[in-house]
């Protein structure tokens, strides 16, 4: 089996940053309907659908969010599409950000880095 592993940051919209690490957790059970475990160092990791892992943890002084997740290459098509929406869905409870805003400020942050 072929596995992916992709880690990202993502930023999190002023007003969210207050109660991002329940946020971060609630949002897990609220999009997979599942108990998050908790792992080390404030790590929390689930595995549904598509995704093998999908691990997250507050970043850069607790104001962004990093995610990093194991993707199986098993799953068949309504399962993955399953898999994204619901991780489309969390990412936008969580950072208060829509996947276009989100794609607009990963452009931005790498444009920074130039």
């Amino acid at each position: 089996m072929s596995l992916k592993n992709i880690m990202q940051e993502y930023q999190i919209k002023r007003g969210y940053t207050k109660q991002l690490a329940e946020s971060m957790i609630q949002g897990l059970r609220d999009q997979f309907g599942i108990e998050p475990r908790a792992a080390e160092d404030g790590h929390y990791a689930i595995s549904y659908g598509a995704l093998l892992r999908l691990e997250v943890w507050l970043g850069a002084g607790g104001k962004t969010l990093i995610v990093d997740t194991e993707a199986g290459k098993d799953a068949d098509d309504e399962t993955i599409i399953d898999t994204n929406r619901r991780f489309r869905t969390y990412l936008q409870q969580v950072t208060g950000y829509t996947a276009k805003e989100r794609a607009k400020k990963a452009q931005q942050a790498l444009k920074g880095k130039e």
